[in-house]
């Protein structure tokens, strides 16, 4: 799947100044990491990947955060200069010192919660949106964390919920996919 997408990314035209950007979206537990890197391995060597939880300020930021990103990644890949930003530490609770440098590459992945928003769709290339049934994502979820963030995430599910409701982002990908089965669904088939 992800050498399909990839040839499909390559056959369409950059829209975001000189890059092509791919946004790789879906609920918490979907898969969205998972499926990003290898993604962007088929795209091409060196095809950075920027992840949305990078930028977010803790976990109230989960759909506010977009003014950073437009700052720091996209406003400068839009004028073919390098992006660049902090990773929030999470632990720490804070943006560490160090910046991480995303290149004006041909092509640029966009991973994470609300990647594929409306404010951004005219400027997207290709956007996937990851889907699974909600009790497999919290099974996936906790193996991932050990069930540490399950009272954080009960909150964060609410949030992505409302965000993808008003923004019908599945509506709108170019392709929705059930990581379960691994299928390709109809874009705008209920999540």
């Amino acid at each position: 799947m992800a050498d399909e997408i990839a040839r499909e990314v390559w056959a369409r035209s950059p829209r975001l100044g000189d890059t092509r950007l791919v946004a790789v979206d879906g609920p918490s537990g979907a898969g969205k990491t998972s499926f990003a890197v290898p993604l962007a391995e088929a795209i091409g060597p060196g095809t950075p990947v920027v992840h949305t939880d990078d930028l977010l300020d803790g976990w109230a930021d989960q759909v506010t955060f977009w003014p950073r990103l437009e700052r720091w990644v996209l406003a400068p890949l839009r004028e073919g200069r390098p992006g660049r930003y902090r990773r929030y530490d999470w632990e720490a609770g804070r943006f560490g010192p160090e910046w991480t440098e995303v290149a004006p590459a041909p092509v640029v992945v966009l991973e994470g919660v609300t990647a594929a928003r409306a404010v951004i769709r005219p400027e997207l290339t290709f956007s996937v949106f990851l889907t699974a049934p909600l009790t497999e994502r919290i099974r996936r979820t906790d193996r991932r964390d050990g069930g540490t963030l399950s009272a954080y995430l009960v909150a964060w599910r609410r949030g992505e919920e409302a965000h993808f409701a008003a923004d019908a982002t599945a509506h709108h990908a170019d392709v929705v996919v059930d990581t379960t089965t691994w299928a390709m669904v109809t874009p705008g088939t209920p999540t």
